[in-house]
């Protein structure tokens, strides 16, 4: 899977490395592997067992949650944030009136980190893991991120990629923001091949930058008096640990960066990564004048819901369940609060959006069992959508497929049946 050269496009760049993320995501890591990398590049014995062990798999370079002075009630947001590690790091500090967001890719790894945050406690929108490729706009509001971070992800872009996303990093950070980033910096000018080599590139060698040519990168997306220090963690770490993922075996010869098996490469032309590349912790400040902006930031995310599955019924195909007298595998749930009173779609049951949050185990054994429970608010765009994807996410971190979550499209305003109306019982 990892062997080849380089694609000539940065669209098959970015679809191999999210194909060699996606392999790792769906096989695991090794535990001992992870956790050597992991303490290799900062990580407590106390933090690894404070976040479900899943969530660290050895794809780190460092730690930078340690570093970032994140508070109580901030908004963090985690580029490329694979299975969780940091983003778990984060919500610590945070707390309930905070939000920790994750981004990656992969669905595969987003799927994984949204059940270690299940196994957590943790629930939207405190903890949020959102697939979007970065190399692309973000899906987040102007000037609302407290601080970024990243891990061992900005080397995996195209070049181009590198610096689109170092501008976004600096659009969404309030003034006064922070940006931590652990990253592999090249010492010298690589070889073309391994500048060729796609898995190198993969794990994470082939497309690291030079010290000056990262600067130039923060500088032009904005970051005026970005600060670089190498870290000093030993490379080798990801030869030396063990086999990457349980599809490497260990008696394999290839070299490992950022738990990826690479194909081996001749001692003469890499030889001890230490000596073509090194780990590197960067931080910078969003500079601006306007003091006030902090203080009147939007939410980073408008509609965190919309990233999370669920799927429309619409009032039509409601209305033929509700006119089958042979079908009792659903529920209608209606969410709303004091808007509810003009009147309900036959049957609902109200269980109110303010309270379905923390109600979610108890509504969890009511309709855990029943095959299809279809939500609705006013629209279905905001609260009824909103609750759905709650309970989807529970179901998928119980691994629970007998239940799904449905939203009614249109909602009670577009519900066209006046016969199938009918006063709610509450809970």
């Amino acid at each position: 899977m990892l062997t080849g050269t380089v694609p000539p496009t940065d669209k098959g760049v970015v679809s191999a490395v999210c194909d060699a993320y996606s392999f790792i995501a769906r096989e695991g890591a090794h535990t001992a592997y992870a956790e050597a990398v992991a303490e290799a590049f900062g990580y407590t014995v106390e933090q690894l067992r404070s976040i479900p062990a899943e969530s660290h798999m050895g794809l780190s370079c460092g730690n930078p949650v340690a570093v970032a002075s994140v508070k109580e009630g901030e908004t963090v947001l985690d580029l490329g944030s694979g299975a969780g590690i940091d983003v778990f790091l984060a919500a610590q500090k945070v707390g309930p009136k905070g939000q920790a967001i994750g981004m990656d890719i992969s669905t595969d790894m987003v799927n994984r980190a949204r059940k270690n945050a299940f196994k957590q406690g943790y629930r939207p929108p405190q903890v949020v893991f959102i697939q979007t490729e970065l190399t692309q706009p973000l899906p987040v509001a102007t000037a609302s991120v407290d601080c970024i971070l990243s891990n061992c992800v900005i080397n995996l872009l195209p070049d181009a990629g590198k610096a689109a996303l170092l501008k976004e990093c600096y659009r969404i950070l309030k003034p006064g923001g922070r940006l931590v980033v652990n990253d592999i910096i090249a010492k010298k000018l690589l070889p073309d091949t391994i500048r060729s080599d796609l898995s190198a590139y993969i794990g994470c060698i082939s497309g690291a930058l030079q010290l000056e040519q990262y600067r130039a990168l923060t500088k032009l997306a904005g970051f005026t008096d970005a600060l670089f220090v190498e870290t000093g963690g030993d490379l080798e770490v990801y030869k030396s640990a063990g086999p990457a993922c349980s599809g490497a075996p260990s008696t394999s010869p290839s070299t490992k960066c950022c738990a990826v098996t690479i194909s081996t490469l001749p001692e003469t032309t890499i030889g001890n990564l230490n000596e073509w590349a090194a780990s590197y912790q960067i931080y910078a400040k969003k500079i601006s004048s306007d003091n006030g902006a902090a203080n009147k930031s939007p939410p980073a995310l408008d509609r965190w819901w919309d990233a999370y599955p669920k799927d429309y019924l619409t009032s039509g195909e409601v209305a033929s369940l509700l006119r089958d007298p042979d079908r009792s595998d659903y529920a209608i749930i209606d969410v709303r609060e004091n808007d509810r009173v003009g009147g309900h779609v036959l049957g609902s049951i109200q269980w109110r959006a303010d309270a379905f949050a923390v109600s979610l185990d108890k509504f969890y054994d009511k309709y855990g069992k029943t095959k299809q429970v279809i939500f609705y608010c006013g629209s279905s765009r905001g609260r009824g959508s909103r609750c759905a994807a709650w309970y989807q996410d529970y179901l998928n971190g119980e691994g629970n497929t007998e239940s799904k979550a449905y939203v009614l499209e249109g909602g009670y305003y577009g519900w066209r049946y006046p016969d199938l109306m009918d006063g709610a019982s509450s809970l």
